[in-house]
């Protein structure tokens, strides 16, 4: 689709497609993501083929500007099927001349094989889900890679695609401060200009939900978090890969623009079973969730051509409360004009005494253009939003 001459400013969107199989599931995984012997790949392409088609008339006069593969494990994928996604997503709207397109990937041998059909298919962009390069740490995390095929995924990534990026978790039993910052060490011997660095949580439900609610100690002490936390920002900063988000880092320019779109509170499209979007529609947002179980998913697509649960307008508190939780996150913070328009007051007499109180405290800056939280203020975030809406 090709933008008219003359056409009025196109509003951004960002289309997310959610691959929900995974070979095993790992024990702190609460994504929406199903272990299955055979699946059945042309009917999973032609159902997100049909998802894509639908809900582009939830937004239409859009430019999208990223696409992302997420899961799941999308390295599970059939090339051709992402290509396919791909060109549909270029048909129905015009895209930016530099489209992002992100792809997750386990670095197994099998799926690495798979990573020049990817990049032929169209991703210029991929994420690597190592979580941990010490052997210990894999088996804890109940990853079904190894070490080595890690660093191997890593090179290839390097060689094959413009961009990549992979995840580390930290905050594990029993880790040291000195042997996690030998751990960024090598990782920054691997990066590009792009690593994502989590802190283990657990959530319930999960395998090691159940396993922290027996009594098991899961994650390292609140001290010890804190302080791995610490020797992450400053480690990262050094070397020249700043955090733009709690728990992202990138040279600048180099940022995940999709994610971008999340924490800005700009509008995402999700395709797939599970995913959910925000889409702007007669001047507020929507929210839109799918069903998430596949094979229940998969049947709504086929029998009626839409899966969504949920499409609800958004309150215009609820969307200040999910700008503020999001934005906050970013280091570059939230626009003070973005957020007062959407709240219809000002900042100050949105928050109170609680606003000064943060900011006296060294936790949030406020001036003239943006409200940010301070390092201090991103370590301790649950704490300061709760403040903020209390």
């Amino acid at each position: 689709m090709a933008r008219e001459a003359g056409a009025a400013a196109w509003l951004p969107l960002a289309v997310y497609i959610h691959w929900p199989f995974c070979r095993s599931k790992c024990p702190y995984c609460d994504f929406n993501s199903h272990v299955r012997e055979a699946i059945e790949e042309e009917r999973w392409t032609r159902a997100l083929l049909a998802d894509l088609e639908r809900q582009a008339e939830l937004a239409p006069d859009r430019e999208v500007v990223s696409i992302f593969f997420g899961g799941g494990t999308p390295s599970l994928m059939p090339p051709d099927t992402v290509a396919a996604l791909i060109e549909r997503v270029r048909a129905l709207w015009p895209v930016i001349p530099d489209l992002e397109v992100t792809l997750e990937a386990n670095p197994n041998s099998a799926e690495a094989e798979r990573f020049v059909g990817f990049a032929t298919a169209g991703v210029n962009r991929l994420s690597l889900g190592v979580q941990a390069l010490d052997p210990p740490a894999l088996r804890f995390l109940g990853r079904g890679h190894s070490r080595d095929e890690a660093v191997a995924a890593i090179a290839l990534a390097r060689d094959i695609f413009p961009r990549y990026s992979f995840d580390l978790i930290y905050a594990r039993p029993g880790q040291s401060v000195a042997a996690w910052d030998d751990e960024l060490g090598e990782a920054l011997s691997l990066a590009g200009t792009h690593l994502s660095l989590y802190q283990l949580t657990i959530e319930p439900g999960t395998a090691f939900g159940n396993r922290a609610a027996r009594g098991e100690i899961l994650t390292a002490d609140e001290d010890t978090a804190a302080a791995l936390y610490e020797v992450t920002q400053q480690r990262l900063a050094a070397a020249g890969i700043p955090a733009y988000e709690i728990s992202n880092h990138a040279r600048p320019g180099a940022e995940c623009r999709h994610n971008l779109a999340y924490w800005r509170y700009e509008d995402y499209l999700g395709i797939g079973p599970g995913a959910h979007g925000r889409v702007t529609r007669g001047g507020g947002k929507v929210a839109t969730q799918q069903r998430r179980v596949p094979e229940t998913w998969l049947a709504a697509i086929e029998e009626t051509g839409s899966a969504l649960d949920e499409m609800t307008p958004i309150s215009r508190d609820a969307s200040v409360e999910e700008m503020l939780m999001m934005g906050l996150r970013l280091t570059e913070g939230i626009s003070r004009l973005r957020l007062e328009a959407l709240a219809q007051r000002s900042i100050e007499d949105l928050f109170g005494p609680a606003l000064s109180r943060l900011a006296e405290g060294g936790f949030v800056v406020l001036d003239d253009e943006r409200i940010v939280a301070t390092a201090a203020g991103r370590q301790r975030l649950n704490a300061v939003l709760a403040a903020l809406l209390a």
